[in-house]
């Protein structure tokens, strides 16, 4: 029996600085004794439950099943112990796998060489059973394993969400530098919005931040779109159970009332690939989206705003992207009134550039690029 088997007990990755808001996700899709951890929660839960979040989570990267947790202090041993594990229970003779390994504070000190020899005991293991091996394939492998070392111990696991769960598969087509969805997903959850409230991406670049607006309030599951998950090659699964879930979680999904979400961007090409993506999800030709500059808005009062501006990366020059961000400013100075505004910058230092200052200043990792998310609220004073 695995370890995941006898406690019940699995792990989901998340970027760094959402793991809190992640156990909460956690928590109202049913797992129990959630507690989080850097990059990370750790959680339990039945079978419905894990498939329910590897489905509906919009802040997990991955939920890992843990197989094997044993002290390793080198890489001969790591190699022998993966020789003792029923691989085939996970993975078929035809069927290919792929490894990720983190590493630290251990014996073995790189990530790439404990996958190695990881792999080399699966490899070892099916030769001696079956005389000959699955291949590796780690552009897209049938069956995913991660390998977590730290301070000489080691933790086995096999990935139940097959591809990474910010692959939504809304995104058909794409523009430079786009952001990650379980980052867009973080943002529209720290920005707290009613629901209720008019909201508005005015630099949506794809969409990305649109698509997941319009999940949240449409109950649209986050993996909605998905083909298939890494749970349905574990030893236990049970369709009966996963097709409960996913019917149940569809039931729920609502249309999306017209005149709540908006989006813009002054580049065509953006434009038309937001709607390429918007396109993918029930309700998606519902969100108003326009060509256009933000400064060609006359006003945007009493609403919300969610966006990520092109900073250095996209822009190309970092002055342009701070005359961009005054810009902005100006615009939320003037024309905004009583509009919290929620943006994600990947260059920091342009946080100055808005002229206003920042009600709240967070950390947020959009893969493996640090940012800053900031809330500015405007509100003009007002003379009798």
């Amino acid at each position: 029996m695995f370890e995941y088997q006898k406690y019940n007990k699995f792990y989901a990755q998340a970027a760094g600085e959402t793991e809190e808001i992640c156990a909460k996700e956690l928590t109202n899709l049913g797992a129990a004794n959630v507690v989080a951890s850097f990059r990370g929660v750790s959680f339990e839960a039945d079978k419905e439950t894990l498939y329910r979040i590897n489905y509906c989570s919009r802040l997990s990267a991955r939920i890992l099943a843990p197989l094997l947790t044993f002290d390793c202090h080198s890489a001969k041993y790591l190699t022998k112990t993966a020789m003792n594990v029923e691989w085939d229970e996970f993975l078929k003779i035809n069927q290919t796998f792929s490894i990720n390994a983190s590493v630290g504070d251990s014996n073995i000190k790189h990530s790439l060489y404990a996958a190695q020899c990881l792999k080399d005991g699966i490899a070892d293991w099916f030769n001696a059973k079956y005389k000959r091996r699955p291949n590796v394939d780690v552009e897209n492998p049938d069956v995913r394993f991660h390998l977590r070392l730290y301070r000489n111990r080691a933790t086995i696991s096999a990935d139940t969400s097959g591809a990474a769960l910010h692959k939504r598969g809304y995104r058909v087509s794409s523009v430079l530098a786009p952001m990650q969805e379980t980052l867009a997903a973080a943002m529209v959850n720290l920005s707290d919005w009613d629901k209720k409230t008019p909201i508005w991406d005015p630099m949506c670049g794809s969409g990305t931040i649109l698509a997941e607006l319009l999940m949240l309030y449409c109950d649209i599951p986050a993996q909605f779109l998905r083909k298939k998950f890494g749970f349905e090659n574990m030893p236990d699964f049970d369709d009966s159970v996963w097709q409960k879930v996913r019917e149940e979680e569809n039931s729920k999904i609502i249309e999306l009332p017209k005149n709540l979400i908006f989006g813009s961007d002054k580049d065509d090409g953006a434009i038309r690939a937001t709607q390429k993506n918007l396109a993918m999800l029930p309700s998606g030709q519902k969100i108003s989206i326009r060509a256009m500059d933000f400064n060609d808005k006359e006003n945007f009062e009493n609403g919300v705003i969610v966006t990520n501006p092109p900073y250095g990366v996209r822009l190309g020059e970092t002055q342009e992207a701070a005359r961009l961000y005054r810009d902005f400013g100006d615009f939320l100075k003037k024309r905004c009134d009583g509009t919290s505004a929620f943006i994600y910058t990947g260059d920091s230092s342009l946080k100055k550039a808005f002229g206003l200052k920042p009600s709240f200043s967070k950390k947020l990792i959009n893969g493996s690029l640090e940012g800053t998310f900031l809330k500015i609220e405007s509100f003009r004073v007002k003379f009798r």
